[in-house]
């Protein structure tokens, strides 16, 4: 059976790879703080399970160390020409964008066919890990018809990636640690302090109040946590179960569906969602790293305020 750790292996070696290739790469100056900062990573995927919360812990301290004392840097590693690169893109066009697409259909119909035909008794796969199982599946096919078809250098996938993640830099993990921020916040009890306050200061009776807090609340612990799913525990806990279910009778359904829907709107306006807003600047190289989000604000406020009146008039 193939299970979860079987992708973590996967993304570990690929990590690995990584750190070795850029503590080979003279001609970046940065290369050992690169080498060792997606070291670590690989240490993580490889064996975060074997040494402990107290190594894990340390181990987090020294990737927030790297990058925060800046031993990161940008590399170039040489792979194919400029040259090259053009002659692809003039000879095949949006062709090149093929074996991408490889990846998202592996999962999705691979997901369809395990699961709603004969395949799924067969127990291949972990269960309700499918999904995931085969987006890690997609990867390797997809590499596997770059080599059948465009023939590149056997290492161009491990240096364009690395290339790619030096690019994105230690944001590529943030969306691990806001994650587990969020448990961290809804363990210590935040979501009931915060409710606590909400009964202290909205009169009983206020539904519209209480929706605007909850939906305002969604989107500013999103742009603190930079993922509305980790934000969505402690409002749950604090203002959307106790208060606008129980307590005012609110439609289950609506009040998280279009919760989540005014946090994906503080994903919109902060830089903690990196994945969604320092990344793509970073990769299209922009001058101003803030310019995804400062395009997005405009969108996002008054869709936060339509997010606010649906919850209103759709919930109760």
């Amino acid at each position: 059976m193939i299970t979860l750790q079987w992708l973590y292996a996967l993304a570990g070696l690929m990590f690995a790879a990584f750190a070795l290739l850029s503590a080979l790469d003279h001609a970046n100056p940065k290369r050992f703080g690169n080498a060792a900062f997606w070291g670590l990573m690989a240490l993580s995927l490889l064996a975060g399970d074997r040494i402990g919360d107290f190594g894990n812990g340390l181990l987090v301290l020294g990737l927030a160390g790297l990058a925060g004392f800046g031993f990161l840097g940008r590399s170039a590693p040489p792979t194919t020409t400029d040259a090259e690169r053009q002659g692809w893109s003039d000879r095949l066009g949006n062709k090149v964008f093929l074996p991408a697409l490889i990846i998202p259909a592996t999962a999705l119909f691979g997901t369809l066919l395990y699961n709603y035909t004969p395949l799924g008794s067969y127990g291949w796969f972990e269960a309700k890990r499918e999904t995931y199982v085969l987006l890690g599946l997609g990867v390797l096919l997809a590499i596997a018809a770059i080599f059948a078809w465009l023939r590149p250098p056997p290492i161009s996938p491990l240096q364009e990636g690395r290339r790619l993640i030096d690019a994105i830099g230690w944001a590529a993990v943030l969306p691990q640690m806001l994650a587990a921020l969020g448990v961290l916040f809804a363990a210590a009890g935040v979501g009931t302090v915060i409710g606590d306050l909400t009964r202290a200061v909205i009169p009983e009776g206020s539904i519209f109040l209480t929706v605007l807090v909850f939906a305002l609340g969604m989107a500013l612990f999103t742009m603190i946590m930079g993922n509305a799913f980790a934000a969505f525990p402690v409002m749950a806990a604090a203002i959307g179960v106790p208060l606008l279910i129980q307590g005012y009778g609110g439609n289950p359904a609506v009040v998280g569906a279009v919760g989540m829907l005014a946090g994906f709107c503080g994903t919109l306006m902060t830089p903690m969602a990196a994945n969604f807003n320092l990344v793509p600047a970073a990769l299209l190289e922009l001058r101003d790293e803030n310019g995804v989000i400062k395009a997005q604000i405009g969108t996002a406020i008054p869709l936060l305020a339509a997010n606010i009146l649906l919850i209103y008039f759709l919930a109760f």
